[in-house]
């Protein structure tokens, strides 16, 4: 079992009221093979970055699974065979996660450059310009 993260982008058209039983049909894929949804978060009416297909806004769920990842590709199959689904994105946890603390990383030091050579042949030659 792995720790998953969903983002569905739903029509705008679809009524607020139906988007909880909506996700709750999809997630029926995930719970019968013995997975649980820990979480689901419906944050409602966003506009978008652009356009998707033709939508300037969305309804936008996101949801953390535990499950198998045979569950989650038939859930994710699920989601794309539905017309009122605009997007999904599915994330692994463990795989989203950085290992590099931000606060904590230090970057390597690197050598200093080393200083620019002269030219060739000394400097530029000298005398009149287009003979």
């Amino acid at each position: 079992m792995h720790k998953y993260e969903l983002m569905v982008i739903l029509d705008p058209s679809v009524e607020d009221r139906t988007v909880a039983p909506m996700i709750d049909k999809f997630l029926a894929a995930v719970t019968s093979q013995g997975g649980t949804a820990d979480n689901v978060d419906i944050w409602g009416r966003r506009r978008m970055t652009y356009p998707i297909q033709k939508h300037a806004e969305g309804i936008y769920v996101v949801v953390n699974v535990t499950s198998t990842p045979a569950a989650v590709t038939e859930m994710d199959r699920l989601l794309k065979l539905n017309e009122f689904v605009l997007r999904t994105k599915v994330l692994r946890i463990e795989d989203a996660v950085f290992s590099i603390n931000p606060i904590m990383y230090v970057p390597e030091e690197k050598a200093p450059r080393a200083p620019r050579g002269g030219r060739p042949g000394g400097k530029r030659p000298s005398g009149p310009k287009g003979n």
